[in-house]
């Protein structure tokens, strides 16, 4: 089976203290860059685990492009179909 698309994700982290934040780029093949952030937030009393703050701050910059993505399909539907499209509900 040919591949039909390719996209580039691309996820940076920083760490400041207890607050860990990741930025994500995604690349479409129409030009189109998204951009989101996400973070988390480490309680003082919780122990350092930089990976899981990396992971939470990640997948709420994935979930928040997921979301760009999804506005930009149901736009781009609207536009060509003349008529409003319903996006799915989280």
């Amino acid at each position: 089976m040919a591949t039909l698309a390719g996209w580039h994700v691309e996820l940076e982290f920083d760490e400041d203290g207890h607050r860990t934040g990741a930025a994500a780029m995604l690349r479409l093949g129409d030009g189109c860059e998204m951009r989101a952030r996400g973070y988390a937030m480490r309680h003082p009393s919780d122990p350092e685990q930089l990976r899981v703050g990396e992971e939470i701050a990640g997948a709420r910059a994935l979930m928040d492009l997921a979301s760009q993505l999804l506005q930009k399909a149901h736009t781009e539907i609207d536009e060509v179909s003349g008529k409003h499209s319903f996006p799915l509900k989280r």
